[in-house]
């Protein structure tokens, strides 16, 4: 396939599926609940923020078991996440909440979180890197792919109106990085889009450039239309 033809394929996919009807069993539905909520005066941008860094932390693996796991941790808060985070007192023990992430590793999102807060009025001022070491406690690494802090910007930078959020304005929607999971990065080898084999952010970074050929002023568009093609493939 030619890259015309890879670029058309691409801008074809992401037409049909940046649709909200494809996205109602996903996780984006915790932090796009309190964005509703936050539009009749009845939550913060800080809710938000919370449903959103917790619900891309557990974003890994079947979406159902996703959304039962995020919707555990929302249980857990009482469905009002700032709140929650600002009182201190967070579940904190060694069962597993999703997959291998724990309720002790919860509480520690959380309790950076309530430091975060502390000093700073929105998430948005983070870099990439200073949310991995800051919110997720991870140790500071300029290769990491970093899949879920990138997806957790594209919920709340792009604003088209129909799938994201569109609530962080001071980020172009042109600066964000595709968040690289092992279905995009398969697809996009596929298609030729890149030949790096190692799933970090150099090879994020060569997809993204890619995409921009495609989505000029929106490159992450293109996450809705590799999302689809590996759906289509079976990937």
């Amino acid at each position: 396939m030619s890259e015309t033809e890879v670029i058309r394929l691409l801008q074809d996919y992401a037409a049909q599926y940046n649709d909200w009807k494809y996205f109602t069993g996903d996780p984006i539905i915790f932090p796009k609940h309190f964005a509703g909520l936050m539009a009749e005066g009845k939550a913060t941008l800080r809710d938000v923020e919370v449903a959103a860094a917790v619900a891309a932390h557990l974003a890994w693996g079947r979406r159902d078991m996703i959304v039962r796991d995020c919707r555990r941790a929302m249980d857990e808060m009482g469905w009002q996440p700032y709140e929650y985070v600002k009182a201190g007192h967070y579940r904190n023990d060694d069962t597993s909440l999703h997959r291998t992430v724990k309720w002790s590793e919860f509480a520690g999102i959380c309790r950076r979180i309530k430091e975060f807060y502390e000093d700073e009025d929105s998430m948005e001022v983070l870099s990439p890197g200073e949310m991995r070491v800051r919110i997720y406690g991870q140790k500071d690494d300029p290769s990491a792919a970093n899949k879920k802090i990138h997806m957790l910007r594209r919920w709340m930078v792009r604003n088209d109106g129909k799938v994201d959020l569109g609530l962080w304005k001071s980020i172009s929607p042109r600066n964000l990085i595709i968040p690289l999971d092992v279905h995009v990065h398969r697809t996009a080898v596929n298609l030729g889009i890149t030949a790096r084999r190692s799933a970090d952010i150099r090879t994020a970074g060569e997809i993204t450039s890619f995409l921009l050929k495609a989505f000029p002023d929106d490159p992450v568009l293109g996450d809705f239309a590799l999302f689809a093609v590996a759906a289509s493939a079976g990937c």
